[in-house]
C-alpha cells in the first residue's frame, strides 16, 4: 500500500515523540560532545520550526507554479546527512536546562495541530503568503508540510546519534 504524505509525516512525529519518551530529563539535557546540541535542544528547535504550520492556514493565493516544485529540492537537502546546516536564529533553541514534561506536551500539540491539517480536506496546492521559505521564497501548503516532514526526519536521525553517544558515555561510567 502507498504512503499518503500525511502517513509519513505521522511516521517521522511517532518516532520523535518514541525517542523522547525513552530519554529521561537528565538525558535530555545531556551534551553527548562538545559544541553539539543535546536532545532537549534539538526538539525545542523542532517546536518552533513547527510554528511555521501557522502559516498553513494564514494567507493564500493560487499557485502559479508547479505547486510541488520546491518538494524534491527541500527533500535533497534536507535529507542529506553528511551536509551541516545552520538554523536561522529566530528557531535557535533555548540554553539551559529543558522541563520534558513541558517541552513534550508543547510538541504533542504542534505534531496533532499539523497532522490534523495534513489530514484535511484544504486545498494543499494554494501557495501561503505570510511566510516566506528562506532561500526560495512564499511554499505551497504540500511543500510545507513536505518541509515539516524532511526536517523532522532530519532532526529524528541526529536524536538517533545523540541518544547512542549518550548512553554509550553512560555505560562507560
Amino acid at each position: 500500500m502507498q504512503k499518503t504524505p500525511s502517513s509519513t509525516l505521522e511516521e517521522a512525529f511517532e518516532n520523535l515523540i518514541a525517542m523522547l519518551s525513552s530519554l529521561s530529563e537528565e538525558e535530555l539535557n545531556t551534551v553527548p560532545y562538545p559544541g553539539s546540541w543535546t536532545a532537549g535542544q534539538v526538539t525545542d528547535h523542532l517546536n518552533q520550526s513547527y510554528n511555521v504550520a501557522g502559516c498553513l492556514t494564514g494567507q493564500t493565493a493560487p499557485t502559479e507554479r508547479d505547486p510541488g516544485l520546491y518538494i524534491a529540492p527541500v527533500s535533497e537537502a534536507f535529507l542529506n546527512f553528511d551536509t551541516k546546516m545552520q538554523s536561522p536564529d529566530f528557531i535557535l533553541p533555548q540554553e539551559g536546562h529543558i522541563k520534558k514534561d513541558t517541552l513534550m506536551n508543547s510538541l504533542r500539540q504542534q505534531v496533532s495541530a499539523i497532522t490534523d491539517y495534513a489530514k484535511s480536506d484544504a486545498d494543499m496546492t494554494l501557495t501561503c503568503l505570510d511566510f516566506e521559505f528562506p532561500g526560495a521564497g512564499p511554499l505551497t501548503r504540500q511543500e510545507w508540510l513536505n518541509f515539516v516532514r524532511v526536517h523532522t526526519l532530519r532532526h529524528n536521525y541526529q536524536l538517533k546519534g545523540i541518544i547512542s553517544k549518550i548512553r554509550d558515555n553512560d555505560d562507560q561510567e
